[in-house]
């Protein structure tokens, strides 16, 4: 029950279904592989993907031991984005997996074990993974005709599509034209895929056969302008455990780094960095939401504790919910504005809550 949690994470399906329609009336008949990843982005990889399963054709996630995981409980064909070991690759092969490939090493390693199915990535500017562009045609032709390799798709990653609309305007063309190419000159029932989240919001024409709907499943938007369209899925939730007067004068947290400026009443909540709230968000104007009202955070989060300011509140108890990131009442909390004051970017705050943050499906 949730009055035993100390920490938890509310996911609300409906607002997931929500998102996945979005992606859907965006992309049309295309399929969408939901990205799950990462835990599902931090929410849950098992709940979220069984949530989606009658919305995705396929499921992405970063490497074998998510594959694995997700296969428990889902047939869905599976597309490993990451590249695999050398270790992982004989059990890819066995389990039926779609690896992601940008060599031609690569591919020959899984040619070598058993009938397999293959994403073959192009790197046409994100340069982390992929064949190099001006090699991929050469480089297709020779994995098309291994005997137990299976193109399943072509992609490629878009690295600045919601910061550089010129750049990535000019990258969909390039991965437009080699893709015609290798089809002109590799005919088959291969799909391609290039569009994610921003891609999906903001350049959605052409979409290809595949569209990968990453971070915008979770009610966040990689473009502001694209938020309103969106709900978000998680609701981060504390407890607190302990209220305290403290005099003028009294410090709080390591560092001394905030000193009561007069009497104040203070409560001191059952989470911190251990969880994943950033360390770095310390001393930023950060805020929580108990009773619906914002009440500022003191000092420097810790471990597995925070310290807030319940002054101008009545009757504040010990065991009262208090929201993290997300709404209460009117009042909200987004996942941007946790990014925002500790420096970072909206994917890490939901992927860095930690393990011991009980994910609850409401």
């Amino acid at each position: 029950m949730k009055e035993t949690y100390r920490c938890w994470a509310e996911i609300d399906r409906a607002a997931l279904r929500h998102n996945a329609k979005v992606v859907r009336d965006r992309i049309g008949s295309a399929e969408m592989l939901a990205v799950v990843k990462a835990n599902a982005y931090g929410h849950g990889l098992v709940g979220v993907a069984e949530t989606l399963a009658d919305q995705a054709q396929l499921f992405g996630v970063a490497n074998l031991q998510e594959a694995l995981t997700l296969r428990e409980s889902l047939p869905h064909p599976v597309v490993i984005l990451g590249p695999a070991t050398p270790e992982e690759r004989p059990v890819i092969a066995e389990h039926g997996f779609i690896p992601t490939i940008s060599s031609l090493e690569e591919a020959q390693a899984y040619d070598r074990l058993k009938p397999t199915s293959v994403n073959f990535k192009i790197d046409t500017g994100m340069g982390r993974m992929g064949v190099v562009q001006n090699e991929a045609r050469q480089v297709f032709q020779r994995v098309a005709g291994m005997a137990n390799i299976e193109i399943h798709s072509i992609s490629t990653h878009m690295p600045v599509s919601n910061e550089d609309a010129e750049y990535t305007r000019d990258q969909l063309v390039r991965f437009q034209k080699i893709v015609g190419q290798i089809r002109a000159e590799n005919p088959g029932s291969y799909k391609a895929h290039v569009l994610q989240s921003a891609g999906t919001l903001a350049f959605n024409e052409p979409t290809h056969e595949i569209v990968r709907a990453g971070i915008i499943l979770y009610g966040i938007s990689p473009l502001p302008e694209f938020r309103e369209l969106l709900k978000p899925v998680m609701t981060w939730k504390t407890r607190i455990c302990l209220v305290r007067d403290v005099p003028k004068g009294s410090s709080i947290s390591y560092g001394r780094t905030f000193i009561a400026p007069r009497n104040m009443r203070v409560a001191t909540l059952s989470a911190g960095y251990a969880d994943g709230y950033p360390w770095h968000i310390s001393n930023r104007g950060a805020a929580f939401l108990v009773r619906g009202k914002r009440c500022p955070l003191l000092g420097r989060v810790t471990m597995d504790l925070m310290v807030i300011d319940v002054s101008g509140l009545d009757d504040v108890k010990v065991g009262d919910d208090v929201v993290l990131m997300g709404r209460d009442q009117s009042e909200e909390i987004p996942c941007s504005e946790l990014s925002e004051k500790a420096g970072t970017i909206s994917w890490e705050i939901v992927t860095r809550i930690g393990v011991r943050v009980r994910r609850v499906y409401v």
